[in-house]
Order: structure tokens, then C-alpha cells, then sequence
């Protein structure tokens, strides 16, 4: 039975099991730098979850059609909600419990797309892991059609607390819409905490905690507040969203439900409110699109870990476990190198900044703590780029 301590653990690795639970429950560091028991790795790397901003491609591409400025900042709150199943429950649903996604390596690579159809046109995406210790992962999604973009960076911060890692996602993501005026209207966009419970049963999921933020530069605000079940009462994956207007703290629409199925319009008086969903994220997604296996360089994600990703999956944890120390004993050894002739891993997709001027602006709106942050800016040399030339 699963509600019992490790219970959901196969039995081979309840042992390796035990020894991980004990490292969390005495570690005083960041918990990313522990070794998962083999049964809790997935085989997908953490530089293609970026992917999941866009698995409903199609309202991504609806920003663009909202004609004022509210409706552009409902259509990005909508937007967003829809992409938290698939960030944060869709491992559960796929793999049976939420899994450590592979810690990429330093100049990692994931290229994507969601290729047009007849109700939309096509999205792109470029990710690259830009730091190793800590781990940080750019990326940029693009919608040229529409002139659209999203470029951001993540990283994570844990610790444990009363049977739980706590997860502080570091970084932001800053959409971009250009307007039909010639002008653009930009949107800050913060990240919820994570927590992640089931630690002690082998079977983790994780719950949204805390709020995030949603600030446009026309000066509208999403002030996301996120509800998990506690030990007696409360919904899982519940959420609260108030749209208050430019200069007011008063909400002129709210939303609420649960991110991870439906939701609903709940704002007082409001003609039609509640009786037709906002989000519903319980149909198909649509996942990004990548060229085959042959046709990706050494630096491209599954390429990469194809080895250790097949050994995940079809449980030969030696295969897994073998391939994975090739790359990182290699990765090592470049470390090494590099340090000896005095240079520097070069960035191949984004430049650093210290601070990111837009995150300062608009983040003083809502008071954002940190005040400022630094970012990776897209240097426009993607693949699809090149194509487009």
C-alpha cells in the first residue's frame, strides 16, 4: 500500500530508498547536488522543460489577437494557467510519480517547434543550460507571425521542511507582444514555489505554494495565489488569480479553480461569470516537435542522454548508471581543461546581464523582493533563425 512508508517503492530499491530519504532529512545544503535512487530518475533532461510553456501552442498565439489592454492581460493570465499541468503534474500522470529530471550539462542544448497548422502559425523554441553549478537553464520561444516572444531563465534553490522539499524557483520569463500600433507591450512573469510532498511513501508530487505575478507594462497585474490540500481540509493544485487595473489594488476580475483541470470566472456581477470555463487543460496537449535522433549534434539533449534515458526506461539502472558517469566524468575532465589553459565555457545562444532593466521596471509595480534580477539575453542565432535568413 502506497500510504505506507515506502510504500510506493519497488522492492529492490527500497534500501537505496531509505539511505536518500536519511541524506534528505540531515542534508544542510542545496538538495540538487544529492544522487536520486535510480527508480526516482527520469529520462528526460531538464533543459526540455522549457518546452512546457507552449504545449497549448494555440493559446500562445492568441495573445497576439487580444485587442485591448485588459484583454491581452486575461489572455496571458489564461495562457499561463494552462501551462502549469504540464510544468508541474503531467510526470505524475505519464511516469506514475513525480520524477528528478536529468541534471544537464554546461552548453546543453534543445531545439523545438510547433509547427503551423490552419488555425495557427508556427512557434519555435530554443533552450540552452547556461550554468552547471548552480543549474541554469535559458530559454527563448518565438512566434515570429505574431510577433511574439518569451525569453526567460530558471533555476531552482531547495531544502527539506516537515517531510517536504521546498522548491524556490529563481529567475523570471518576459513576454513580449508586438502591437498592431508599431509599439510593444511587455509582461514580467514570476515563478510560484514549489513543494513536494510523498517523500516518504516513494511516490513525490508536487504542489504550487505562495504566489506569483503576472505585470504588464501597461500596468494591469495577475496576483496568482496558489492552495494546496493540507493535512485536513483544502482542494489539491488550487488556484486564485485577481486582474486588478493600472494604479489600483482593487481586482476588476478574478479567476479560480484548478490549474490542473479546469477553472472558472468568478468575479462579482460580472454577466456570464463562472458559467463557461477559463482554463480547461483536461483535453490532449500537443508536444514540441524535434528532429530525429541522426539529425542532432552531440550537444542536443536526447542525443546526449540517449543511452541513460533508455536504460531509465526500460529499467536497466547498470546501463543508466554507467552512461550517465561516461558524461559526467567527461564534463569533469573539460572543467579540468579549462581551468589549466585559463579560459571560459562560452555561451552559445544568450549573454549574461547582471540586471535585467525591464525586471527592475516593472517588478517595483508589485514590489517584487528581489528588487532586482540578473537574465540571459537571446542572441538571435538560433537554428530557426538561420532558416528564416
Amino acid at each position: 500500500m502506497a500510504e505506507e512508508e515506502g510504500g510506493a517503492v519497488p522492492a529492490a530499491q527500497k534500501s537505496s530508498w531509505a539511505t536518500f530519504v536519511k541524506q534528505i532529512a540531515s542534508f544542510s545544503g542545496d538538495l540538487s547536488s544529492l544522487t536520486a535512487p535510480p527508480f526516482i530518475l527520469s529520462p528526460i533532461s531538464l533543459t526540455e522543460f522549457p518546452a512546457y510553456w507552449c504545449e497549448r501552442p494555440e493559446l500562445f498565439a492568441a495573445i497576439a489577437d487580444a485587442r485591448t489592454d485588459e484583454e491581452r492581460s486575461v489572455a496571458v493570465l489564461k495562457w499561463f494557467i494552462s501551462t502549469l499541468k504540464g510544468q508541474y503534474t503531467s510526470r505524475n500522470e505519464k511516469l506514475g510519480s513525480e520524477k528528478k529530471p536529468l541534471n544537464p550539462v554546461l552548453g546543453e542544448l534543445f531545439y523545438g517547434y510547433w509547427p503551423a497548422t490552419a488555425t495557427r502559425t508556427r512557434t519555435n523554441l530554443v533552450v540552452e543550460q547556461v550554468s552547471h553549478h548552480p543549474p541554469i537553464t535559458a530559454y527563448y520561444i518565438s512566434n515570429p507571425e505574431k510577433g511574439l516572444t518569451l525569453q526567460g531563465h530558471n533555476a531552482q534553490k531547495t531544502s527539506f521542511s516537515a517531510g517536504s522539499i521546498i522548491v524556490r524557483q529563481i529567475g523570471h520569463a518576459v513576454l513580449t507582444v508586438a502591437l498592431p500600433s508599431g509599439g510593444k507591450e511587455e509582461f514580467l512573469i514570476t515563478l510560484p514555489k514549489l513543494r513536494i510532498d510523498g517523500i516518504w511513501y516513494g511516490s513525490p508530487y508536487i504542489e504550487l505554494t505562495d504566489t506569483s505575478y503576472i505585470q504588464s507594462s501597461t500596468g494591469w497585474l495577475s496576483t496568482i495565489e496558489y492552495k494546496g490540500k493540507g493535512y485536513f481540509s483544502g482542494k489539491s493544485h488550487t488556484f486564485k488569480a485577481s486582474l486588478s487595473p493600472p494604479g489600483s489594488n482593487h481586482a476588476a476580475r478574478v479567476f479560480e479553480g484548478l490549474w490542473h483541470t479546469t477553472s472558472k470566472e468568478t468575479t462579482p456581477g460580472r454577466h456570464g461569470g463562472g458559467l463557461d470555463p477559463f482554463t480547461d487543460v483536461q483535453g490532449p496537449k500537443e508536444e514540441v516537435t524535434v528532429v530525429p535522433l541522426e539529425e542532432q549534434n552531440e550537444w542536443e539533449s536526447r542525443k546526449l542522454w540517449n543511452l541513460v534515458a533508455k536504460g531509465i526506461r526500460e529499467s536497466d539502472f547498470d546501463l543508466a548508471s554507467r552512461e550517465k558517469s561516461k558524461i559526467e566524468n567527461d564534463q569533469r575532465q573539460r572543467r579540468r581543461d579549462e581551468q589549466a589553459a585559463g579560459t571560459k565555457w562560452e555561451l552559445k545562444h544568450f549573454q549574461h546581464i547582471d540586471s535585467d532593466p525591464l525586471f527592475e521596471r516593472l517588478g517595483k509595480l508589485f514590489k517584487a523582493n528581489p528588487p532586482v534580477e540578473d537574465a540571459y539575453v537571446y542572441l538571435g542565432n538560433g537554428p530557426h533563425d538561420a532558416a528564416a535568413a
